[in-house]
């Protein structure tokens, strides 16, 4: 193997972070400097097995020194905001972008997956797409890592029906509620029906009904189509409404998600047990999202516990042409990871330390404002 050679040193926020360049595959190779207590970066530039250069960020989080935590932008369940943003108003010392979102319309900046905040749903699970959960255990944490469906119904005086979405767009035929953390009200038009819940009974009905004010103590439950037809005859003034919702693991017996007070979906899985498992096809994702060279964003436990969190730059060739799934899985293995999964990525991947973004984000115009971050702070 070769042997390691630093090529510069740069200091952020009084930060001193060394760029290396690796040639040897052992983690090893990698030089690590401290942040705060448990926490650790490290920046890596290596050639790139097609040509051009890989240039990648890493943090290593000491999960009983530090704490990781899944943030919404501007603490509403819409919208965007920037890594940076995001970093700043919690008092992060780190971060980097997370999961999926709406890119356009109404709902721009709605999660498209499993969202939960403080033991709160935010958004419903897509497809059975990987999640990240983190489980307190006092003072310290560990990850969770798997793919999550979800078992959703409400009862409304005695009859029951499915949940179709959490803070979301009506389809045609969806019920879906809308809770606090959506915002003052739904983006909906009055082409169906809405039944305010107050202290878990219906105290009003409204139809048509579109963009009725959401009560901070309840929830909003609007339906189109034949959910509204149902949501029509079993609605009643003062009729006790029940909500039952649960996230289940797809993959084996066991139930890990119960125990996780954030959980944060994306995908596609890329590590498990340590080698690669990369499961774009069961997540039904495009072939080429796989294969083509872009910019990376993910998160992995590591065999002693630790987190790391990875963004690899792109769409700059030659200085930065980004990876592929299965190299960014290799590379997670490198460094340690023993379960692991892909995040948001493109114009998206950022990486924050001590305020300051360490990455080249891909866009243009620079950082691209997301729909929540995993962010690091003191426990």
């Amino acid at each position: 193997m070769r042997a390691l050679r630093v090529v510069t040193s740069t200091m952020t926020s009084g930060v001193m972070l060394a760029t290396i360049c690796v040639a040897a595959q052992r983690p090893a190779d990698v030089s690590w400097s401290s942040v705060a207590p448990g926490v650790e970066h490290a920046q890596i530039v290596r050639g790139a097995p097609s040509g051009g250069s890989w240039q990648i960020n890493a943090l290593r989080v000491d999960m009983a020194r530090a704490r990781l935590d899944v943030v919404r932008a501007r603490d509403r369940a819409t919208g965007l905001e920037p890594v940076t943003s995001i970093a700043a108003r919690t008092g992060a010392l780190a971060a980097i972008n997370g999961g999926y979102f709406r890119t356009s319309g109404d709902y721009l900046g709605d999660s498209t997956g499993t969202l939960q905040i403080d033991g709160v749903l935010w958004s419903e699970p897509d497809r059975g797409r990987a999640s990240v959960g983190l489980e307190r255990r006092g003072t310290a944490s560990r990850l969770i890592f798997g793919h999550v469906g979800w078992r959703a119904r409400i009862d409304v005086g005695g009859r029951q029906r499915s949940i179709d979405g959490i803070n979301r767009a009506r389809g045609a035929d969806d019920l879906v509620l809308f809770t606090p953390q959506f915002g003052a009200a739904p983006l909906t038009d009055p082409t169906g029906i809405e039944v305010v819940v107050l202290n878990g009974r219906v105290s009003a009905i409204h139809i048509p009904g579109g963009g009725t004010a959401i009560p901070a103590a309840g929830l909003v439950i609007s339906a189109r189509g034949e959910a509204a037809a149902w949501l029509r005859r079993v609605a009643m003034p003062g009729a006790r409404v029940r909500v039952r919702t649960s996230l289940v693991p797809i993959d084996g017996a066991i139930n890990p998600w119960p125990a996780a007070e954030d959980i944060l979906g994306a995908g596609p899985k890329l590590v498990t047990g340590g080698r690669v498992d990369i499961t774009d096809q069961r997540e039904k994702m495009i072939p080429t999202f796989r294969t083509d060279l872009h910019p990376r964003t993910a998160i992995a436990s590591l065999h002693d516990g630790r987190a790391l969190l990875v963004v690899a730059d792109g769409r700059h060739p030659p200085e930065r042409v980004g990876l592929a799934l299965d190299d960014l899985a290799r590379l997670l293995i490198e460094l340690g990871a023993r379960e692991a999964i892909n995040l948001d990525g493109g114009g998206s991947t950022t990486m924050v330390v001590k305020g300051a973004i360490v990455n080249s984000p891909s866009d243009l115009t620079g950082e691209r404002p997301v729909s929540d971050a995993i962010i690091v702070r003191a426990p």
